[in-house]
């Protein structure tokens, strides 16, 4: 019943976002002849925005009342070493999803570089607490399934704020309902009937990034006329790297 829940979940969430992305894919476009307006549509690629910028009016105030100010809390009570003992703990527990989206995107070193690294890490390093790979020669990389669809050829689709999760596309939004439908961790905790550590490993995440994100952010915020366009084009640009990366992760393809 559980594994029927979790996956009933899931499949709710990308189908939701698939059906944005139909709708967004109704959106009219600028007319043609208006070359200046067709370019700045397709560049920010932001058909939603009224309903995105709402969106992120209501993530902003979540993140000013509860995020931001706990994440500042988890930066000042954690030392650095607790703080790296959390960011490779969580890395170590995504490390079966990063190998199957290595396999997916047909690249069987990488795949073989985040198996030993799980093996090494979860065996040698106190279940993950410590990254004793990368010091001997076996770097970190990370992978979605966002990426994974990229490589297969799927298009991003018009940009798109998440609740919450923030920044986003279609491709990657079911992506992140992919990833949470097939993670081992959350099968396992499913198969037991455990949803706390689920939860709890969500949120942990989420105050990493956000406490890793804190500079960058106030920077932006800081330095911007328009904190949700700079957002948008920050998100844009890394986004559209990492799956350059995910094309041609040796430089060689």
């Amino acid at each position: 019943m559980s594994v029927l829940k979790h996956s009933s979940i899931a499949a709710r969430l990308a189908a939701s976002l698939i059906a944005v992305a139909l709708v967004a894919g109704c959106a009219t476009p600028p007319p043609a002849d208006d070359k200046e307006a067709m370019a700045d549509w397709t560049q920010t690629n932001d058909p939603l925005e009224p309903m995105n910028r709402a969106i992120f009016d209501f993530n902003l105030a979540i993140d000013k009342a509860v995020l931001k100010p706990v994440a500042q809390g988890y930066r000042w009570a954690m030392p650095q070493y607790g703080k790296d003992r959390v960011r490779d703990f969580l890395r170590n527990l995504r490390a079966p999803v990063v190998f199957v989206n290595d396999v997916l995107q047909g690249e069987p070193d990488r795949a073989m570089q985040t198996l030993m690294r799980f093996a090494f890490n979860t065996g040698f390093g106190i279940g993950g607490l410590i990254d004793v790979a990368e010091p001997g020669g076996i770097p970190y990389h990370d992978e979605d399934f966002g990426q994974t669809f990229a490589v297969w050829g799927i298009g991003e689709g018009p940009y798109l704020v998440l609740p919450i999760l923030g920044p986003s596309n279609p491709r990657d939004g079911v992506g992140i309902a992919t990833e949470w439908l097939v993670d081992p961790f959350n099968l396992y905790m499913d198969h037991i009937d455990r949803s706390w550590p689920v939860w709890t490993r969500a949120g942990v995440s989420g105050l990493e990034k956000r406490e890793r994100l804190l500079d960058t952010l106030d920077e932006i915020e800081r330095s911007s006329l328009d904190y949700y366009s700079a957002l948008r084009s920050t998100y844009r640009q890394n986004r559209n790297a990492e799956v350059k990366n995910s094309l041609n992760p040796t430089g060689i393809r």
